[in-house]
């Protein structure tokens, strides 16, 4: 039984496609965290746009700031000062909208590659960068966020370490576009809500999958006990993505207009989401058009 519809908290869209298309810079495997050290000022204008839209809960820019990312690419000496230049951002660019009703959401990502959990670390392993993660995020971050996690055991990582931090947790879990209810695992989504029952996160969402694979996944996450949402991609596909590559090897849909993004969102809400946004290639655009359907309804 869906629950009656109550205000909805809107997340801003994808920083990294969209920074990645305002930046004079060459594409890098470091993606976002390469225009974070060379254009901050790129990811602060950002920030605002989203904010200007409607968003009212931004993320840091620390998606791709992991050690093993940075290890990867030499650049781990960068690691506290990426964070540092994230949390100023997302300060600057809300003292820039005078507003006092934004929240700041520190993001724990997969640590070495989106989508590919068979290259993940173990559970303790990534449970020691996750804490890393958390303390050098915590001074900015009113929320964290465990995102585009492909598998429980990174899910279980992630959210044991934010939970230490006192702060509400909520986690977001990517599931396969081919196999909507798996994760990119294989594992069945109704296996991995079961895992965190005893992590008992704030919120468990959907995010970094097409929306359609979001939305027949739904009924199962209408019988979370949990407060639930979802903020999909705008990727045809994402299955040319391997460790290491660039971003540039991913095509975005052209059939997902704002409108037709708030559509499958609002489906969403419909159905028992109190929690929306946008994720890769999804802009300004699409969370404005978002935020003036809710406003229309009342929800916002």
């Amino acid at each position: 039984m869906v629950k009656p519809k109550s205000k909805i908290t809107l997340l801003d869209g994808g920083m990294g496609q969209e920074l990645l298309r305002r930046s004079s810079r060459k594409v890098t495997p470091m993606w976002s965290a390469d225009i974070m050290l060379n254009e901050p000022t790129l990811v602060r204008d950002l920030h605002c746009e989203f904010i200007e839209s409607g968003a009212r809960v931004i993320t840091l820019n620390t998606y791709t700031a992991t050690p093993q990312r940075l290890k990867r690419e030499n650049e781990l000496a960068q690691l506290e000062h990426l964070h540092q230049a994230a949390m100023c951002a997302a300060q600057d660019a809300i003292d820039l909208s005078q507003r006092n009703d934004v929240a700041i959401a520190g993001s724990l990502p997969p640590l070495v590659a989106s989508y590919h959990p068979e290259v993940s670390l173990s559970f303790e392993d990534s449970l020691e960068s996750y804490r890393q993660l958390v303390q050098l995020q915590s001074p900015a971050s009113d929320i964290f966020i465990c995102e585009t996690m492909s598998s429980v055991n990174e899910a279980k990582a992630a959210c044991t370490a934010a939970k230490e931090s006192g702060k509400p947790v909520w986690v977001a879990f990517s599931v396969s576009d081919s196999h909507p209810e798996q994760l990119r695992s294989g594992e069945s989504l109704k296996e991995a809500l079961a895992a965190l029952e005893t992590l008992a996160p704030e919120a468990i969402l959907l995010n970094c999958s097409q929306p359609e694979a979001i939305s027949a996944c739904w009924p199962l996450m209408q019988a979370s006990g949990a407060k639930i949402g979802a903020y999909a991609n705008g990727f045809v596909s994402i299955d040319t993505l391997y460790p290491g590559d660039t971003v540039e090897a991913l095509e975005m849909r052209n059939d997902l207009s704002p409108a037709h993004y708030a559509a499958h969102a609002m489906n969403w809400v419909d159905n028992g989401a109190s929690i929306i946004g946008g994720c890769c290639e999804i802009g300004p655009a699409h969370i404005k058009a978002l935020a003036l359907k809710l406003q229309s309804e009342g929800l916002l």
